[in-house]
Order: C-alpha cells, then sequence, then structure tokens
C-alpha cells in the first residue's frame, strides 16, 4: 500500500524553521505564569506540548487572555511525555480552576493529544477541545521527534501508559493544523472527517503555534469563530 506524502514526517530541513523560533520561544516566555484575563472571563486551560512548558505557551495564552477568556497554564512543569496518572492530574487542574463550569481545553501539540483524552475521559468538565498542530490521528510515528519522545518518556509511542484513541472526544472539538509545520505530519494534525467537528489550516510553523504573536491571533479568531458557529 503507497504512504501520500501528507502522511509522511516533515522532511528534515523544514526542522530549520523550527529552531529560528527557539530564541523568541524564550524572550517570550518572560511573565507572570498565573492566570490571565478577565476574572469573570470565560475558563481556557493551556497544555503545553512535548518538552515544553507554561512560558513556551505565554504568547497564546496573552493573546488568549486579551480577547476575554480567563486563562489557565497547565501547571504540571515540563512536558515529558504521557504518564499513568495524566488525565487524572489533568481534571484535578480542571477542578481546582473552577469545580462547576466547564473549561475550553486548547493543546499544542501532544498537549492537544492530551487535551483530547481528557474530554474523552470527562466529557462533563470540558466545554470544548481545541488541538494545535497535535498527532491525534493515524500513526503515532508520522512526525519527526517519535524517537526523541521514546527515549524521554520512557515507554514506545504505540505502547503509552494511556490507550491512544483518534475518535472525536464527546464535545465540540477543532483540529487546526498547518501544511508548513516541520514537525508533524498533515494528516496526524488533521485528522480524519469524523475525528473532529472541524478542521482548519494556518501557514505557520509547528513553533509558531505556541510561540507566535501573529498566529496566537489568528487562533483565537479560529476559535472564536468555531464556538459561535457550534453554540449558535
Amino acid at each position: 500500500m503507497s504512504t501520500s506524502r501528507d502522511e509522511l514526517p516533515p522532511p528534515g530541513w523544514m526542522r530549520l524553521t523550527e529552531a529560528a523560533y527557539l530564541l523568541p520561544r524564550a524572550i517570550y516566555g518572560f511573565g507572570h505564569l498565573g492566570p490571565r484575563g478577565p476574572e469573570d472571563g470565560e475558563h481556557a486551560l493551556v497544555i503545553p506540548g512535548f518538552i515544553a512548558n507554561d512560558r513556551t505557551t505565554m504568547e497564546l495564552r496573552r493573546a488568549m487572555a486579551a480577547a476575554g477568556w480567563r486563562t489557565h497554564p497547565w501547571s504540571e512543569g515540563w512536558n515529558l511525555g504521557v504518564r499513568a496518572d495524566t488525565i487524572d492530574r489533568l481534571k484535578a487542574r480542571l477542578d481546582s480552576i473552577d469545580p462547576e463550569r466547564p473549561a475550553l481545553v486548547v493543546g499544542w501539540s501532544l498537549g492537544g493529544v492530551f487535551a483530547r483524552a481528557l474530554a474523552q475521559a470527562h466529557p462533563e468538565r470540558v466545554r470544548a477541545v481545541v488541538t494545535l498542530g497535535s498527532p491525534f490521528s493515524g500513526d503515532p510515528r508520522m512526525n519527526n521527534v517519535w524517537r526523541l519522545y521514546e527515549w524521554i518518556a520512557g515507554h514506545k509511542v504505540d505502547e503509552t501508559p494511556i490507550a491512544r484513541d483518534p475518535s472525536k472526544p464527546p464535545v465540540p472539538t477543532l483540529a487546526i493544523w498547518s501544511p508548513n509545520d516541520g514537525i508533524v505530519s498533515p494528516r496526524a494534525a488533521r485528522g480524519l472527517e469524523n475525528e473532529s467537528d472541524k478542521v482548519v489550516a494556518l501557514k505557520c510553523s509547528h513553533m509558531a503555534f505556541g510561540v507566535s504573536r501573529r498566529t496566537a491571533e489568528l487562533v483565537v479568531h479560529e476559535i472564536d469563530t468555531f464556538l459561535k458557529e457550534v453554540t449558535d
């Protein structure tokens, strides 16, 4: 069986575009790590990607806060891969933010895989899920970092402590992907037709989802548009 180009990991040279964000990633990460945005705003939890933390998603949370969201960091330090208690800890994080109102959960890269699993396990606590360049669909090796993941996480990408389930969570689900992603294949981040309620393509690098102010503003626009569509 032949493999289409969008099922293959991005070519190696595209990693150069990702490396260009290493300095901005460090610079834009300064600032307090507490909640941002109006205190009466709708809650949003932002989960960082693999080998990233809450400072890496600072620009995304700033943009969401500026748009009126009460944004919260995941407060789990570095994302070093899935653990057996990952979903339980994320559920506890949502409960600490607001024990009654469900929250929007936005996950960048591996964080989006976590977000979908959280919504599948606890849909009553999640208003909607948004994934940003997240490899939630297809073969878990359709990316450029799966070997690094196995080395750091200590388990195979197809033998994770929490079963990998690409089916759509029982909440509104938006998948944002990029044809210019230098880490994750389009097929993995876009998914199949029945795996999300809406799929949107943005032309940006993988790192830009968490680090770029311009991309963050585009993401916020797509989130607001999507939520209006599913609530009207």
